[in-house]
């Protein structure tokens, strides 16, 4: 086991390393770049140098004009001391802006998958045990439902009945307009209903996907073999069904919530941007949209980070939740 995790991870590296190098050069390849924006805007200042004088300035500060290995390695060595930067689009240091919106994408990402797995692993069950009936029927429609609709659909139909005609939540935002004055307790309450909304949009959008993999997978099993010489010696179905066939459903499954470790970093773009939440998601469509390279080199890589030690954790886990699987 160690000899693997080693092997891999020094592959991640070689990864990571290529990757990289991509992002690199997508981000320097931005039809939006802050730099052009700022020269702009200080050319037009009365009195000021010319756009040219100021765009060859800014590029020099911000070593844009280097060329593009060179610029590559420039960053890279930076990112590897823990220097990030600073961000252009909020003018604070990169590790300062992630730390203050990371929180909250956690939270949601945490809390939607929570009601994601206890919803959907039960229902896939259901489903598998009683193949073809109407419970099956039923809860494999909703599942194509939620698999069917789009995520800026879903979110403002839930604005328009729960905030615009109910007046339950508020449409954007995580706090109200009287946070400030409100108790240590009353402001957690407060930022938690402002998430309602968000976490159900995260919820429904998601949950069908796993439902039909734990039905699929479960159904799978439930014709194994071994079930059916469970159910020879006379067993009962509760305990065919929970105690032997879905061990065997867990392993799929634990190697896709191993998988879905970027996820609660990641955050949501679309629906923290549909409600206004102050994500990392919202934070980076932010910085993508006005150009800001160190804080979109930083939040990418991050999530390429993540995304190869989720497929180790995947990898690991499907090692110890199957004994027959060796890794070497």
């Amino acid at each position: 086991m160690r000899n693997y995790i080693i092997k891999r991870v020094v592959i991640s590296v070689f990864i990571l390393f290529f990757v990289t190098l991509i992002i690199y050069g997508l981000v320097r390849a931005m039809p939006t770049s802050y730099v052009e924006s700022m020269a702009i805007r200080l050319s037009q200042a009365p009195g000021s140098k010319p756009y040219d004088e100021w765009l060859a300035q800014l590029n020099a500060a911000y070593g844009l004009d280097q060329p593009f290995l060179v610029g590559w390695f420039t960053w890279a060595k930076e990112f590897c001391t823990g220097n990030f930067g600073d961000s252009w689009r909020f003018t604070m240091p990169v590790a300062q802006k992630f730390k203050e919106v990371i929180g909250v994408s956690f939270v949601m990402a945490a809390v939607s998958m929570f009601f994601e797995l206890i919803i959907a692993i039960p229902l896939g069950i259901v489903a598998a045990t009683k193949q073809y009936s109407r419970a099956d029927y039923t809860i494999s429609a909703t599942a194509l439902i939620g698999l069917s609709l789009p995520t800026f659909f879903f979110a403002s139909l839930l604005k328009l009945a729960f905030a615009v005609k109910l007046g339950w939540f508020d449409t954007h935002g995580l706090v109200g307009r009287n946070f400030a004055q409100l108790s240590a307790s009353g402001q957690f309450w407060d930022m938690a209903h402002h998430l309602v909304l968000p976490i159900i949009t995260l919820v429904i959008i998601q949950v069908g996907s796993l439902m039909r993999y734990t039905r699929t997978n479960m159904l799978e099993v439930l014709n194994a073999d071994y079930i059916r010489t469970a159910r020879a010696k006379g067993l009962s179905e509760g305990r065919v069904v929970y105690h032997h066939a879905f061990r065997n459903t867990l392993i799929p499954l634990v190697t896709i919530i191993g998988g879905s470790l970027p996820g609660l970093f990641s955050g949501a773009l679309i629906t923290e941007t549909l409600f206004s939440i102050p994500g990392i998601g919202y934070t980076s469509y932010q910085a993508m949209v006005g150009g800001d390279i160190p804080f979109t080199m930083f939040y990418l890589t991050f999530i390429a980070i993540l995304t190869l030690a989720g497929n180790l954790i995947s990898d690991i886990l499907y090692a110890v939740v199957d004994p027959r699987v060796r890794l070497s």
